[in-house]
Formats: C-alpha cells, structure tokens, sequence
C-alpha cells in the first residue's frame, strides 16, 4: 500500500509501515495533553478505580469505565479533558455543558475539566451515582424483556351448540 493519511485517526502512514490505531491505549490518548490535564486525569481515574471492582479500557479516542456496561468516558481534548457521566437524570449544574438522553433510562451528562481541583465533589458524587446506578440499569432491563417474552395467558373460548 503506498503512503497515506489513516482516515480513522488521521495520521500520515509511510509506505510499508505498520499501522493499527484500534490498538489504543490510555497512555497513547493523554500522553500528549498538558500536564495539568494529566494531573487532572489521574484524579480522575484514582477517584473512580475507588468505588469498587470495574474495566478501564481505551477505546477509540475514549477512555472507558465500565462495570458491565461504561457509565462514564473521558475524551482527551487538547485543552480540557470531556467527560460523559451515565446517570437516570439530568444533572442540574453549571459544570454540566449538555444532557443528551441516550436510551429510557439513561442520560449522558457532559463536563469539561481543565484542572485537578475540579475532580472533587460534587462531580465525584455523580460518579459514584453513574457507577451505583448500573446495575440498576440492566436490572430494569431485565425485568422488561422479562416481561415481554412471559407468554400470555389464553382466553378460553366456547363452542357454540
């Protein structure tokens, strides 16, 4: 294959070389962000990986954090870290920039953070609610297709004479 631009992560590949940008790593997408930001994704992380047992993945341009399902992200920017926090409702705060509903239960809440003192409550509070509210989620599902797949009872119908 000759020289090109990857049009996933937009890098130049030389011809011949050897290219994977799906193999990204959390290092990968904040080695290169200030080191305030970097400060501030540490906090982050240590504030998370306390509540209790999960997965921190990269994935894409995100880094994930996930019990079964993620119930938040970070998006590394070049001038402030973007989080996106799974909650049941809307979070009413100047530090939240957007709501967008992303299922019946679930609502993404983003935040921008450009410094390690903002990674303290109340945003850390919305985090342990995201990752109490999880399993609460799928519990929810759950009961749903339950409910869909019981059959129904049938009527009894009568024969005519």
């Amino acid at each position: 294959m000759k020289a090109h631009e990857c049009y996933h992560c937009k890098q130049w590949v030389e011809k011949c070389e050897h290219h994977d940008c799906w193999t990204t790593t959390e290092k990968a997408l904040t080695q290169d962000l200030s080191e305030e930001l970097q400060d501030a994704y540490a906090r982050l992380r240590e504030a998370a990986v306390e509540f209790g047992e999960q997965r921190v993945y990269a994935s894409g341009s995100c880094i994930m954090f996930a019990r079964t399902t993620c119930y938040f992200f970070v998006r590394p920017k070049r001038q402030w870290l973007e989080l996106a926090v799974f909650t049941n409702r809307p979070i009413k705060s100047p530090l939240v920039r957007k709501v967008e509903p992303k299922s019946k239960i679930k609502v993404a809440n983003l935040i921008r953070i450009t410094h390690r003192d903002e990674v303290e409550a109340p945003l850390t509070n919305w985090l342990k609610e995201a990752y109490d509210f999880e399993p609460l989620a799928k519990t929810v599902a759950k009961a749903k297709t339950a409910r869909k797949t019981t059959p129904k009872k049938k009527r009894a119908t009568r024969r005519k004479k």
